[in-house]
């Protein structure tokens, strides 16, 4: 019985391991960490490919963001002005995690997008994979990433302006 029972124990440690290996190696955690290959869209400052966000070499802005969310939609108003100010010498990537079908199409996310004035890459991760790695908990979520690809903040909720500008500065 013991012999059976030890068995079952390594058996169990595998299932276990092995779980945890699967879980864990789709998500771009370990050594490979990010940046991570995103899907980009054709719309307004973007196109459709892709893209390791954040941006290698370049300080980047990392929005996460959802059409349904509200505080998403205030947070473009922010985006869009600092983009004018940092986006040359910054790269601003949104990412939306929702999944096409079932009510939702690509053409509904560039509409949103054209509609809260985009203009910087969109891109489209129904994996959630950014969303793990950042361990984002809720939307609209912000990271500001430096050109070395170390994340320097992050912000779950809507950000203020001139919180987001201090920590775009503090990258440069």
């Amino acid at each position: 019985m013991k012999r059976r029972e030890l068995l079952a124990g390594v058996a169990g440690l595998g299932v276990v391991g092995g779980a945890g290996y699967v879980a864990l190696e789709g998500v771009g955690l370990g050594d490979d960490g990010l940046p991570l290959q995103v899907t980009t869209l054709d719309a307004p400052g973007s196109e459709a490919g892709q893209r390791p966000v954040p941006v290698p070499g370049s300080p980047t802005v990392l929005d996460l963001f959802a059409t349904w969310c509200v505080p998403c939609s205030a947070q473009m108003e922010s985006l869009t002005s600092l983009h004018e100010e940092f986006g040359d010498r910054v790269a601003f990537v949104s990412v939306t995690n929702e999944r096409f079908g079932g009510g939702l199409t690509e053409a509904d996310v560039r509409r949103w997008w054209v509609d809260h004035d985009g203009a910087w890459t969109l891109g489209h991760d129904p994996e959630s994979r950014l969303m793990r790695e950042l361990q984002a908990g809720g939307l609209p979520y912000l990271a500001v990433v430096d050109a070395d690809g170390t994340v320097t903040w992050t912000h779950r909720g809507l950000a203020s302006e001139a919180s987001l500008r201090e920590r775009i500065r503090a990258v440069l």
